[in-house]
């Protein structure tokens, strides 16, 4: 008898030890599934999947599809699925194509409901994705971001750590780390302190990082000066260095500050 009755399991997938596979899930021939994971009825897990330790995928997920990108010519591409990350009804997410050769979600993350997350993507450790956020190829999200439900982020947009994304926001500009945006345009709405702090933060670190975007934002000044007083004003530190480098680095430029920000 199949170990997994009424479950559709190529016999080539390679299946780690304590994993259900329910009945009407599929599982093609080039998937791993580590231990102690989870897949629910009627998902799928095509060609290219790596599943870490621990992982559930609800009904209807559909994870590693081909991607929605006319230039895909059938490369072997993968896509990477941290361990503890729960990926919930309906999620869709793209394997790579030859930018990458792979999309990656981190460990401990959560995509709610009807998430879908193209090819190429990166995304870190601990992050949320409410209901229905779409992103797009390309996208690198670092850790601890949340993006909140109903969200569109733009190809090659870059989101750092520990930022809040408000729900409905349409994500063209790349966000620093540490901040919350808003508004439409999206728009830099102070640093995310509540976030912050239930992750540890001291109040000094807080009001360090509070005070790097007042350069950036709240001076007048454009970006390149801001950092650059930032780097001679303001004592060295990794938050401050991760600040500097991500604005420097960007490539589709972040996104604006608005009047009343703190």
């Amino acid at each position: 008898m199949s170990k997994y009755p009424l479950a559709n399991v190529h016999p080539d997938a390679r299946i780690g030890n304590n994993v259900v596979i329910e009945p009407f899930a599929t599982v093609q021939a080039d998937v791993v599934i580590d231990d102690n994971s989870w897949v629910g009825p009627n998902a799928i897990l095509w060609d290219g999947t790596r599943l870490g330790k621990n992982v559930k995928v609800y009904p209807g997920a559909s994870v590693s599809s081909v991607p929605q990108d006319l230039k895909f010519a059938g490369e072997k591409t993968e896509t990477y699925i941290g361990d503890n990350t729960v990926i919930r009804e309906a999620v869709t997410i793209s394997r790579g194509t030859n930018d990458k050769f792979k999309t990656v979600i981190g460990k401990n993350c959560l995509l709610m409901a009807y998430v879908h997350v193209a090819h190429d993507c990166i995304i870190g450790n601990n992050c949320i994705l409410v209901n229905a956020v779409q992103v797009a190829g390309h996208v690198t999200i670092d850790d601890w971001a949340i993006i909140g439900g109903a969200s569109a982020l733009h190809q090659f947009v870059k989101v750092g750590s520990h930022v809040m994304v408000s729900g409905g926001s349409l994500v063209r500009k790349d966000v620093p780390p540490y901040t919350k945006v808003a508004r439409e345009p999206l728009s830099y709405a102070g640093i995310n302190t509540i976030g912050l702090r239930r992750r540890g933060f001291t109040s000094e670190k807080v009001n360090e990082i509070q005070e790097i975007y007042r350069y950036i934002f709240l001076k007048g000044l454009n970006n390149s000066k801001a950092i650059d007083l930032v780097e001679h004003e303001v004592p060295a530190s990794a938050e401050r260095d991760y600040i500097v480098e991500f604005i420097r680095t960007s490539e589709r430029g972040i996104v604006k500050g608005y009047e009343g920000a703190d």
